[in-house]
């Protein structure tokens, strides 16, 4: 069974998930019209991913019969700059969500719940990839920013997914397999 303490931060966390899916869709919808695909296309991935890890963290509640809250979130920034604010948002977004990550685990551990902190392993995994991911994004539409094509062309080169599924991922609420 679930530490309470560590129930209570992950349905906190459940909610960080869905206000990041919403940030990622309002930043995709932002460069979408830009006529910025490729950079949409990203961030349409990205707020997908997001909400799959809310999905996965319910599924672990509900596996460790523990109340499942979803809480509402805050509306997202929608208005941006330039093209580079989207992605420096993102950026800072991922540190915070590292941080709550890390607490996690560290509220699971503190708890003596090393069934949970095992459960933390895979995102702070996740977190590490996250972070370097839009560090480099970030890197690139900085040098390119007066020069949108080149990020596109970047984006299409290194940053197209041809990754598949994680096997060792934990399962989310809904997936049918």
């Amino acid at each position: 069974m679930a530490a309470d303490a560590f129930v209570t931060l992950l349905n906190e966390q459940i909610g960080h998930e869905y206000a990041a899916h919403q940030q990622y869709v309002a930043c995709a919808v932002y460069y979408d019209a830009e006529t910025l695909p490729q950079l949409a296309k990203f961030f349409y991935a990205q707020a997908l991913e997001e909400r799959e890890h809310a999905m996965m963290m319910v599924q672990y509640l509900l596996d460790a019969d523990a109340d499942v809250i979803v809480p509402g979130v805050t509306a997202p920034q929608v208005r941006f700059e330039d093209i580079v604010e989207p992605v420096a948002l993102a950026l800072a977004q991922e540190k915070r969500v590292t941080e709550q990550i890390n607490a996690l685990a560290g509220r699971a551990r503190a708890e003596g719940d090393y069934t949970s902190e095992q459960f933390m392993q895979w995102f702070i995994k996740e977190q590490v990839e996250e972070v370097a991911t839009m560090s480099d994004l970030l890197r690139v539409v900085e040098r390119s920013k007066d020069d949108p094509m080149d990020i596109e062309n970047f984006m299409a080169r290194e940053m197209s997914s041809g990754e598949g599924a994680d096997p060792t991922a934990p399962a989310a609420a809904g997936d049918a397999g």
